[in-house]
């Protein structure tokens, strides 16, 4: 009785362990919604914009964490709205590739392919690709200097997302700006890619407005315009370890376009890397503002310039293609702003130029530190400043706006 008690005591223990085993691999992926599962249906080289909605529709209900998944592969991907508010933490994994349509006009909204909103702790991630195929759209975008252009979409619009997190994922050939966020609090990119050629017309990678506490870390911009531009309303932004080039630079603004625009402050970008870009760290302003604000708290630091056209710039004259009055003077105040340990090489002669509003000066701007060399042929080495007068330290005369001591 003994031994027979004890084999039939052992046959249990091996049957609650074969239970709980294949319960607990249940679980791990119980909140997994494939798109290419049986009940969604997705195939590579087909549309997945309904198994995709269907999916995200499932895992938005689900009451416990939940995971999106798109596999290997390249999906065609006509449009896509991921929005919430989800009932528990959700991520949307990207493992393959998502192309939209190279006709814009296929999109329901002219000007968004993909976009996030109200979503709380949201992760988008997985190595996968947003590929925009905007080749066609660059040729007919005029935005840049037509007011009344025609509006192109944009890769991926976040608005009222918070407290998430999109890393390891790229954004390539958008056909307008790659990102554009508005409206978010607390949203970090990490090990981001965005990718285009150096001539695509308005493909800012990455876009900010009216947000707070967004952060920018460990990424590669290439792109036809800013990596990274800083619009009104954003507040305590941090961009650290990001890699710009090509493009136009990283820039605040421009600003004081439209009415009644929100202050910026809090910018803290650092250990940063520009090449061959066609300016370096900016802010910019347009005369004859319809209204007044002001940007304020704004930090550069430990930045590498590698052949960057005007590498140091504050423009208070920003008036592309002649599109403003220049003889108004820009409304919007800047004050507490520094520029430290910034060095590299130039690819203009003008290196420094800090132009401030006339009647409106710049207030507390401080350089330090500034090592540039010109790499041209046409002249030395210059500087320049207006309206301004900034406090100086560990920076050469020629770069020092004639105004050192």
């Amino acid at each position: 009785m003994g031994f027979q008690l004890l084999l039939s005591t052992l046959a249990l223990l091996v049957f609650l362990s074969s239970t709980n085993a294949r319960t607990s691999r249940e679980l791990l992926t119980t909140g997994d919604f494939d798109v290419t599962c049986a009940k969604y249906g997705a195939k590579p080289d087909s549309d997945i914009s309904e198994a995709l909605a269907n999916a995200w529709s499932d895992a938005c209900a689900s009451t416990s964490t939940s995971r999106v998944i798109v596999p290997n592969g390249t999906y065609k991907l006509k449009e896509a709205s991921f929005k919430g508010p989800c009932k528990a933490p959700i991520e949307l994994q990207i493992q393959g590739i998502l192309q939209a349509p190279r006709d814009g006009n296929q999109l329901s909204k002219p000007d968004t392919w993909i976009e996030f909103a109200y979503l709380n702790n949201f992760t988008l991630s997985g190595g996968g690709t947003f590929d925009g195929q905007g080749e066609k759209a660059w040729k007919a975008n005029t935005c840049h200097k037509n007011l009344k252009c025609s509006s192109m979409a944009i890769n991926m619009r976040f608005y009222s997302v918070s407290n998430s997190l999109v890393k390891d994922v790229v954004s390539l050939n958008s056909k307008n700006f790659h990102v554009n966020i508005i409206g978010c609090e607390q949203l970090t990119f990490q090990h981001f890619t965005v990718s285009a050629p150096g001539d695509s017309a308005n493909t800012d990678g990455i876009h900010i407005g009216r947000s707070m506490g967004v952060n920018i870390t460990d990424s590669n911009i290439a792109t036809g315009d800013d990596c990274i531009s800083i619009g009104d309303g954003t507040k305590q932004l941090t961009v650290t370890n990001v890699t710009c080039g090509p493009g136009h630079g990283i820039s605040i603004g421009s600003l004081g376009k439209y009415q009644k625009e929100d202050p910026v402050s809090g910018i803290h970008i650092s250990n940063c890397t520009l090449s061959n870009t066609t300016n370096g760290v900016r802010i910019k302003t347009w005369p004859n503002s319809p209204s007044a604000s002001t940007a304020s708290d704004i930090h550069f630091e430990n930045i590498i310039m590698d052949n960057v056209g005007n590498p140091i710039l504050i423009d208070q004259e920003y008036c592309p293609w002649n599109l403003c009055n220049k003889q108004a003077p820009s409304k919007i105040k800047i004050s507490n702003v520094s520029f430290k340990n910034i060095r590299g090489t130039s690819s203009t002669p003008l290196a420094v130029k800090i132009a401030c509003a006339k009647g409106l000066p710049c207030e507390k701007v401080e350089m330090s530190d500034i090592d540039l060399q010109y790499n041209g042929n046409e002249g030395s080495i210059t500087s320049q400043c207006s309206n301004v007068k900034p406090t100086i330290t560990g920076v050469a005369d020629t770069l020092a706006c004639a105004t050192k001591p």
